[in-house]
């Protein structure tokens, strides 16, 4: 799967708190998946491709990624659990960091090319049942990933120090960013396209 800003967050979590917030993370990304496999199915694909639609999720999207980017970095020696330690962060704070990365942009685009495709086909064969198969099979895939990486993250977690793991912190923190201005970028761009 591509690197995107869902996994990024996940490893950020998952190196300074644990398997589980970074599960948390994942969780809260594959709710708004499955919702919106969901929303999809109901008919949410052609709103979302209209342009007056796309531009504002590009805003806000970059708003959200850029925020959490920023306060990646800025507490980047803050909530860092070395294995063996006591995690003093909420479970749900982790959980509620997932849902915000997967309400941007990227990740609806995503659900909606992919999943928007393939309900148009299904429906132009009469075959509605195929779209909740490949929607099964992808989120399968999504929990895989998720398992597979945070299991990585968790081993290669006990041989890091704080020094690490904030380094790490800060890089995450960037590359964030770098997906808010990647945002930013198709904001322009579409704009450019609808003026």
């Amino acid at each position: 799967m591509p690197v995107g800003a869902i996994t990024v967050e996940m490893t950020k979590q998952g190196l300074k708190n644990g398997f589980m917030h970074g599960w948390a993370v994942g969780l809260g990304g594959m709710t708004i998946d499955v919702v919106l496999v969901f929303a999809l199915y109901m008919g949410l694909a052609s709103i979302l491709a209209m342009p007056m639609v796309q531009l504002p999720m590009w805003i806000i999207g970059a708003g959200f990624l850029f925020f959490l980017g920023y306060d990646s970095i800025k507490n980047a020696d803050h909530d860092i659990t070395l294995a063996g330690e006591k995690v003093t962060k909420s479970f749900f704070t982790s959980y509620f960091n997932g849902l915000l990365v997967a309400i941007s942009p990227g990740n609806l685009v995503f659900w909606v090319n992919v999943f928007g495709v393939v309900l148009a086909k299904s429906y132009g064969q009469g075959e509605q049942t195929n779209f909740l198969i490949i929607a099964a099979g992808v989120l399968s895939g999504i929990l895989l990933h998720d398992i597979g990486l945070l299991t990585i993250v968790s081993v290669t977690r006990k041989a890091m120090n704080r020094k690490m793991i904030k380094t790490f912190t800060i890089v995450a923190g960037f590359l964030l960013i770098g997906f808010a201005g990647y945002f930013i970028f198709e904001f322009i761009q579409a704009v450019k396209i609808y003026i």
